[in-house]
């Protein structure tokens, strides 16, 4: 019950329902991509990503000094559900600026 609340509750926030969405889309990203695209704080995605990584949707692979999030694989059908049901919800998704080489 307990991990099905806290996907749940991870996804009541509009900018992470557009972080895992530009994800999706993109793969994986560099936190300094997500923060370029959002134009917010790196502090601030952080908190939004750990949020978005403890519920189970996310996968981090740090590289040298960054740290690069992807959607986790394999994905359990429920959270697939969900990015599927994301994905028709209309909203403006930042441009991916690809400011980190991977």
């Amino acid at each position: 019950m307990e991990n099905f609340l806290q996907t749940v509750g991870a996804l009541n926030d509009e900018t992470r329902l557009k972080i895992l969405r530009f994800i999706d889309a993109n793969g994986a990203v560099c936190v300094c991509d997500i923060e370029s695209a959002f134009g917010m704080i790196q502090s601030r995605i952080s908190r939004h990503l750990k949020i978005l990584k403890d519920a189970g949707f996310l996968h981090v692979e740090r590289k040298g000094r960054w740290a690069y999030y992807a959607i986790r694989s394999p994905l359990d059908k429920f959270r697939q559900d969900i990015l599927t049901e994301i994905s028709y919800l209309e909203m403006d998704l930042p441009e991916f600026k690809g400011c980190c080489t991977k």
